[in-house]
């Protein structure tokens, strides 16, 4: 079984003597500090000097255009321009309550719980991996299998595609880090071999030439993918090293563990900028970056989702109402706008608004506007806990998996409406022993 399908609360306990106990005070302090004691922290493009992370809170996404620099503008900002420059008013719709994801295709062929699902960055593939000790690709449009990679020699908990959507990382049990051609199904040459226990979470940097690896021997590695060798050793918990991930220019890594600390890197230096560390100190299992580069959201096993402002070190925003006391459940960021709603009778703003998801222990898939935290909606589907949620902008499409051994891709409820006609899902069956599709597509 991998790691990622093994609650956390029956991992083999940690070393006493290589736990560290925060001080409360750590939470906004550096790892380590320069002799002026405040910390060196680069801010990814973000701006420092003038950042309001009160403002930013309206929206997790970049807009260059947006007043605030928060990624979109606000009905008052909205308001207020079309007053200055004296045209006619905008219409400004008003954010949606609730979001209409509806079950769209049932994924089928691993032969045991699903750890994580990722969709392309061209949204055409969803890659799958699994305590089975293989990894699935499955074309996005129709739900067919296209390739089952296997070479791994235990359970598979993490991959990640490159920003081309032409490789694929995989991190697993048997310590080894394997990339895959997506376009041929085959491994390259070289794996990349460092890692002393579990491999758990692995991102690529956003140009493609950096890996970033986290394990369950306490360490954060960053990788050359070209040439597949180590580039830099991070020591950077007392604890397995749940989630990593690189902010959207590359600079900054963040990492997280089960120590309860969220940790920020210079990519180029290796050294840790910042540690957070909430109050309650609770097991962190995933971390991630928003798409603009000023927060991270961390998942803890407080049934929590928590989201971060690294720069000053204060947790801004607080979701709860999904269960996760003993997985670990993967965290995205995704956008939403008005989807079907009738036109209104003069122009129309377009908008945009931000939502977190998170799986949860009862089998559902909960949705959160990123700053309002209202639940916008839960996704009932899964037999057991779902363990990884992905989202792509193209479509408006969700992926999640579980236990169940299942995948299963939503969509909104009008994109769904002009899909074969069909109203409810067709689930794609799949050969999980030669992994060949038998092109059974079911109503």
């Amino acid at each position: 079984m991998s790691y990622a399908s093994t609650p956390i609360t029956d991992l083999p306990a940690r070393s006493p003597k290589r736990k560290r106990t925060p001080s409360p005070s750590s939470a906004s302090s550096a790892y380590h500090t320069p002799a002026n004691g405040t910390p060196s922290l680069p801010h990814a493009n973000i701006g420092a000097n003038t950042y309001d992370g009160a403002a930013d809170l309206q929206f997790a996404y970049e807009d260059d255009e947006a007043p605030n620099g928060s990624g979109i503008r606000t009905p008052e900002e909205l308001r207020s321009s079309d007053e200055d420059d004296g045209e006619d008013k905008v219409a400004v719709r008003e954010r949606p309550k609730n979001l209409d994801y509806k079950m769209w295709k049932v994924l089928k062929g691993h032969q045991r719980g699903v750890a994580a699902v990722k969709i392309s960055p061209d949204g055409r593939w969803v890659a799958t991996c699994s305590a089975d000790c293989t990894i699935k690709i499955w074309a996005t449009a129709a739900g067919a299998l296209q390739h089952t990679l296997e070479g791994h020699l235990a359970g598979i908990s993490t991959i990640a595609w490159s920003p081309d959507s032409r490789i694929l990382a995989s991190g697993s049990d048997d310590k080894l880090i394997r990339l895959w051609d997506t376009r041929t199904g085959k491994c390259l040459p070289t794996p990349l071999v460092g890692h002393h226990n579990y491999v758990y979470s692995l991102a690529f940097s956003p140009k493609g030439n950096m890996l970033v690896s986290g394990s369950y021997d306490e360490a954060v590695f960053l990788w050359d993918v070209r040439t597949a060798r180590l580039m830099r050793s991070l020591p950077a918990h007392s604890d397995p090293v749940s989630g990593v991930d690189f902010v959207r220019d590359g600079t900054l890594v963040a990492s997280c563990s089960s120590d309860g600390l969220i940790r920020i890197w210079d990519a180029a230096t290796g050294q840790c900028l910042k540690t957070l560390v909430h109050e309650d100190n609770a097991p962190v299992t995933s971390v991630k970056f928003s798409p603009n580069g000023k927060f991270v959201l961390a998942a803890t096993l407080d049934s929590s989702l928590r989201l971060w402002s690294y720069v000053d070190g204060r947790c801004k925003k607080t979701y709860q109402g999904h269960r996760n006391e003993k997985y670990s459940m993967g965290v995205c960021f995704g956008v939403y706008g008005t989807g079907g709603a009738e036109e209104a009778p003069r122009e129309v703003e377009e908008q945009q608004w931000a939502f977190v998801a998170c799986g949860s222990e009862d089998g559902s898939t909960v949705l959160w506007d990123v700053s309002s935290k209202e639940v916008l909606q839960r996704l009932p589907g899964h037999d057991g806990p779902v363990l990884g949620v992905d989202f792509c902008a193209t479509g408006e499409m969700l992926a999640t998996c579980g236990l169940d051994k299942t995948v299963k891709l939503w969509k909104r409820g009008d994109a769904i409406a002009g899909v074969n006609g069909h109203a409810f899902p067709a689930a794609a069956e799949v050969n999980g022993a030669n992994g060949t599709h038998e092109a059974m597509l079911t109503d």
